[in-house]
């Protein structure tokens, strides 16, 4: 089933450069940017007519899923094994900035900067 746009978890972003981010708010879409789970647990019709102040929702269509995965779950497999290599990443680079910050603020963990000294 193709991503849910009436579903109150659906999330999408357009860039400047005309990409578009599709994704659940939940995280319980796999195959996202394509599909959506056929029976999900939490889908949940967007509220229409509330009277709120907001965007239209207009997005550009899916893209087609890569010919190259198959029906097999592998498109699920493929994201995830992508999410984990952007988490290490990101472990990583937060380890990085914390160490610098640490050798900045020597030993009383205030920045070297801050005017006022540990009371």
């Amino acid at each position: 089933m193709a991503m849910r746009q009436d579903c109150k978890h659906f999330q999408s972003r357009t860039y400047p450069s005309g990409d578009t981010m599709r994704k659940c708010g939940l995280d319980l879409a796999p195959e996202a940017p394509w599909n959506c789970p056929a029976e999900c647990p939490k889908f949940e019709r967007r509220m229409a007519d509330v009277n709120w102040r907001h965007g239209s929702l207009v997005t550009p269509p899916t893209p087609d899923p890569p010919s190259s995965i198959g029906e097999d779950g592998s498109i699920g497999a493929l994201l995830d094994e992508a999410e984990d290599i952007i988490n290490a990443a990101g472990d990583r680079v937060r380890g990085e900035v914390d160490a610098n910050r640490g050798r900045r603020s020597g030993r009383s963990g205030l920045s070297k900067w801050w005017p006022f000294k540990g009371r």
